[in-house]
């Protein structure tokens, strides 16, 4: 029986085939390599000049192209990234045969979090110049992303009492059987109380650093980490990563790592929409975890229409009788008083109350409670009669429900919204955690490689390979047109014998802005 036959692996060819001949035209990886090539490191605040002392280092264009290729490609440990240089075609293309330390590939992601945040926003600026970000509709969510903190090294309060009532009570049990021990194995008790000591003396150095930073939990492998809940009732040591996403075409605009969860996150993430977007004529949804009453009072200063998703109300502020919860109160403003659905008017003292979540409100009652025939139906507390909580925002966040009655079908959008990159970065790449240890800004340069990879992804779909060639390729001749007519520019300026270097370089680039001129008259 016959079978299809490979070539001699000793066979030597009159014409070999060169890497450029390999990769083909419409190859993925020349688009990568475009992308990096007409962005401006420089002026992204990555290093792209070095000492002439030791060996030469890698450009920073060598390790952004590796990084955005492998994590278009599902592979982000830097030991992968390593092997691929070594075995993977398309990677021996991009990064001419180079094949950086893995050591190198991992400090590059973790020391450059705020430049990778510049290389995502270029992709949401190429988004715009296509008309790919409407602007009008946007949608706001979080997901966790589990951190490089095991749940065994992640402590609070009541976990380290927990570990310290143990060790106690294990000291108590060596001390006792010290006691009774006729001395054949006093050394190894001993050993093993010198042990719990140490136990305990790390806990309570736990204990200390809780007490004197006020946080709530502190975790040992990650410190900017935290336990929070992933899903029901399932916890996690992660990261939450807040996202805005345009509704056009699913592509985020911003990004934001946090360690906190959404209560207090809508905001800051509405104000940094706007000033992405620059203007505030837009829409934004949100889930009920975003449903904070000063977080709508910072919308309502913005100018920014927000819909988000109504919390139920506790079982504990239920009515006997639920005709008579309190939204069924009518709330007069004019006279800054309500009216219960028996006709009796609540009135407030004015005096202002602040509640244990820093919020302030205003308390609404009436004399006419006690003798009230629906008393029973209306509150279970029959000596203060019915009592009602006015906050400083409740207009707000009643407009709020307002805009989610009468416009239900765009709030039901938010989830396709908002979901699809997580869709696409958890499930379909496997994304669900964070590569880098040790502190937010690291996770937050892991995140911003996935994201830019994320929209790179989006728009080679939507547009074509071709058109977005075509677009980059534009760039990156202006970008070097600009660096060839500034590199001449300074020669002649140098060649003047200015006094100062410096002084030249600011009558070059004082009026173009442009932070790379540094680099061109150091490198002459």
């Amino acid at each position: 029986m016959k079978y299809i036959q490979g070539t001699n692996r000793n066979q030597t060819y009159l014409f070999p085939t060169t890497l450029e001949e390999a990769i083909g035209q419409d190859n993925e990886v020349r688009l990568v390599d475009i992308f990096v090539d007409s962005l401006d490191l420089g002026e992204f605040g990555f290093k792209v000049s070095f000492e002439e002392n030791g060996r030469p280092a890698y450009h920073p264009a060598i390790l952004l192209k590796l990084y955005l290729y492998c994590y278009l490609n599902k592979t982000r440990s830097s030991r992968d990234c390593e092997k691929e240089c070594k075995r993977n075609i398309e990677l021996m293309w991009l990064l001419n045969n180079l094949c950086p330390d893995h050591n190198t590939i991992s400090n590059f992601r973790k020391d450059n979090g705020v430049c990778i945040k510049k290389v995502f926003r270029q992709t949401v600026k190429i988004a715009q110049h296509f008309n790919l970000i409407g602007g009008r509709l946007l949608a706001g969510d979080s997901t966790k992303l589990r951190a490089q903190n095991s749940k065994k090294n992640n402590f609070n309060q009541k976990k380290i009492d927990r570990h310290l009532e143990y060790i106690e009570n294990k000291l108590e049990e060596y001390n006792q059987a010290l006691a009774e021990n006729d001395g054949d194995k006093n050394e190894q008790i001993h050993q093993e109380i010198e042990k719990q000591n140490a136990r305990k003396e790390g806990y309570k150095k736990l204990e200390k650093q809780l007490n004197e930073t006020g946080e709530a939990q502190i975790s040992t492998s990650d410190p900017d980490s935290r336990q929070m809940i992933t899903r029901n009732n399932i916890t996690e040591v992660a990261y939450n990563v807040q996202t805005t996403v345009d509704s056009k075409h699913n592509l985020p605009i911003d990004y934001k790592v946090t360690n906190t969860n959404d209560s207090k996150a809508m905001g800051n993430m509405l104000q940094r929409a706007k000033s992405i977007l620059h203007t505030n004529d837009f829409t934004a949804l949100y889930d009920k975890g975003y449903h904070t009453g000063t977080e709508f009072d910072i919308a309502e200063n913005l100018g920014i229409k927000v819909m988000v998703a109504i919390p139920g109300r506790p079982s504990s502020s239920n009515a006997p009788d639920p005709a008579y919860n309190a939204e069924n109160f009518i709330y007069n403003e004019t006279d800054n008083n309500y009216t219960c659905p028996e006709g009796h008017t609540l009135t407030t003292n004015g005096t202002w109350h602040k509640s244990e979540s820093g919020g302030h409100f205003q308390q609404f009652r009436t004399k006419l409670c006690k003798h009230c025939p629906v008393l029973e139906k209306c509150t279970s507390s029959k000596k203060n009669g019915k009592i009602l909580q006015r906050r400083k925002n409740a207009l707000n966040v009643e407009n709020n429900r307002v805009r989610i009655e009468n416009d239900k079908e765009t709030y039901k959008r938010r989830q396709a919204i908002v979901e699809h990159p997580y869709g696409t970065i958890k499930r379909q790449w496997g994304y669900s955690y964070i590569m880098t240890k040790q502190f937010m800004l690291r996770a937050s340069s892991d995140v911003g490689i996935i994201m830019t990879a994320y929209n790179l992804r989006r728009i080679i779909n939507i547009l074509g390979k071709d058109v977005f060639r075509e677009y980059l390729e534009r760039m990156r001749i202006t970008f070097f047109n600009i660096f060839e007519l500034l590199r001449l520019n300074i020669i002649k300026f140098k060649s003047l014998q200015f006094s100062s270097r410096k002084t030249s370089l600011k009558i070059v680039c004082g009026n173009m802005g442009l932070k790379m001129g540094l680099v061109c008259l150091e490198n002459l």
